[in-house]
């Protein structure tokens, strides 16, 4: 409806009042995109463990760049990480949906505002675990 909201941005995962984290990681750095999976989300877990989160890649204009490419092969680096990995990873990681955007071109950033938002304001549904029941 047309009731207002407030938006509020913290870098920490140390507030039990969080309607939704948003994990961000660069797409052109596999130490940010490990750096998800070994650190963020499990702090983010640990704190506050019913609060959705949402993984969103950044600096997507950088996947193209031959600079960028080159200097992670030099560093014998994993090469860029695609959607489909990432998409694995949220799915994994129980994340609400995977998203990309760059601030340098603005692609992709209403996207994420907007999955933000939603989310937000309709927060997805707790899975009910299924228990075996054996007689």
């Amino acid at each position: 409806g047309g009731e207002p909201h407030t938006l509020g941005l913290f870098d920490t995962a140390d507030y039990p009042q969080t309607d939704l984290f948003l994990v961000y990681f660069s797409v052109v750095s596999p130490s940010s995109f490990e750096n998800v999976k070994e650190k963020q989300v499990p702090k983010i877990t640990h704190h506050c463990p019913k609060t959705p989160l949402l993984l969103v890649g950044t600096q997507i204009d950088l996947k193209d760049d031959p600079s960028t490419i080159e200097k992670l092969a030099k560093n014998k680096q994993k090469p860029i990480i695609t959607p489909e990995t990432a998409e694995k990873l949220a799915h994994d990681l129980k994340a609400v949906k995977y998203v990309e955007c760059s601030a340098l071109t603005q692609k992709g950033l209403k996207n994420v505002s907007d999955e933000a938002t939603l989310t937000a304001l309709e927060p997805p549904e707790p899975k009910k675990s299924r228990r075996c029941l054996l007689l």
